[in-house]
C-alpha cells in the first residue's frame, strides 16, 4: 500500500510538472530555446531593408528566446568591410554581385533570393500636375524633384528608369532640386513643393508616409536590374549553424515573406518574385 506521505509528495511533484509545462507553454521562446547552442544571432542587411527585418526580429525573438543583434546600414559598405575583415552572422545584401562576391571570397556560405524592390511615381494627394505615366514627368514646367544624390544604387536606379525611358535630359530641365535624402523627399512632395518623384515603392508603405502620396506604376523593362535583388545568407562565421540556418528558413518561410510584403517588397516566394528570381538569375554561386 502506497504510503499516505509519498502519496502527497507524487501528487505535489506532478502538480509542480504539469505548472512547469504550463508556464513554458505561455513564455515566448521558452520551449525553443534549448534546440541552438547559442541565444543570440548577428545580422546585418541594406538599411533599405531596416523597417522589415526590424518586424520579423522581434517576432522571432518572440518565438525563440534568441536575441537578434541587428545592424541595417549603406549595403555597399556594409559588403566592402564584410569582403575585408569585418564580421557578421547572417547578410542581408542589395545586388546579386555582392552575395557573390562574398561566396567567391568564401566569407559566405550560402545564399538565397529574399526579395525584390520596384520603383513607382509618386505625386501629392489629388495629384495636381495630372501625372499619369513616367514620360508625363518630361513635360514643360512639371516641377521635378529626384534623388539624384542618394546613395548608390539608389540615384543610379532612378537616372538608369529615365535614361531607358529616353526621357533623362528632358526631365533633368524640371528637376527643381537634386535630393540626397529620399526621406526628405518624400516630405517635399507630401507638401507640394515638388509635383511629381521616382521612389522605391517601400518608402511609400513606411507608416510616416503611407497614404499621403499618389502612387502611379512604372513598367518593369524599365528597371535596371541589380537594385532589384536582395539577398540573404549564413556567413562562415556564425557560431551557431543550426541557429542561423532556422533564422534564414524563418526569413524565407510565407509568414516572414508576407512581412517583407507588407513593408512594400515582392517576396521572393511569391508568384511574381519566382518569376523574377528566373528572369534575373537570382540562385547561388
Amino acid at each position: 500500500m502506497e504510503d499516505k506521505k509519498d502519496g502527497v509528495k507524487r501528487r505535489t511533484f506532478l502538480k509542480a510538472g504539469i505548472a512547469s509545462v504550463v508556464a513554458a507553454a505561455l513564455t515566448p521562446g521558452l520551449l525553443y530555446a534549448g534546440r541552438f547552442q547559442s541565444d543570440s544571432l548577428q545580422v546585418w542587411s541594406c538599411g533599405g531593408l531596416s523597417e522589415a527585418f526590424n518586424e520579423v526580429n522581434n517576432l522571432y525573438e518572440q518565438r525563440n528566446g534568441i536575441k537578434i543583434n541587428y545592424t541595417g546600414a549603406f549595403a555597399a559598405a556594409l559588403g566592402k568591410s564584410l569582403l575585408g575583415g569585418a564580421v557578421t552572422e547572417v547578410f542581408a545584401g542589395r545586388v546579386l554581385q555582392l552575395a557573390k562576391s562574398l561566396r567567391t571570397a568564401e566569407k559566405m556560405l550560402y545564399f538565397k533570393p529574399l526579395c525584390f524592390t520596384e520603383y513607382v511615381i509618386i505625386t501629392p494627394l489629388g495629384n495636381p500636375a495630372g501625372i499619369q505615366t513616367v514620360q508625363d514627368l518630361a513635360r514643360p514646367g512639371v516641377r521635378v524633384i529626384l534623388p539624384l544624390g542618394a546613395s548608390p544604387p539608389g540615384g543610379d536606379a532612378v537616372m538608369g528608369i529615365l535614361k531607358k525611358a529616353g526621357i533623362d535630359g528632358a526631365v533633368l530641365k524640371n528637376m527643381i532640386e537634386k535630393e540626397s535624402c529620399v526621406v526628405k523627399m518624400m516630405s517635399k512632395i507630401i507638401s507640394g513643393e515638388g509635383a511629381a518623384s521616382i521612389v522605391e515603392r517601400r518608402l511609400t508603405c513606411m507608416e510616416r508616409f503611407a497614404g499621403q502620396v499618389e502612387v502611379f506604376p512604372i513598367p518593369e523593362e524599365l528597371f535596371p536590374p541589380g537594385p532589384l535583388i536582395f539577398t540573404i545568407g549564413v556567413m562562415k562565421y556564425a557560431k551557431d549553424r543550426a541557429l542561423a540556418d532556422d533564422y534564414v528558413n524563418f526569413i524565407c518561410s510565407d509568414e516572414g515573406q508576407a512581412i517583407f510584403a507588407k513593408h512594400g517588397f515582392i517576396p521572393a516566394a511569391s508568384e511574381k518574385g519566382r518569376i523574377l528570381i528566373e528572369k534575373l538569375g537570382v540562385k547561388d554561386v
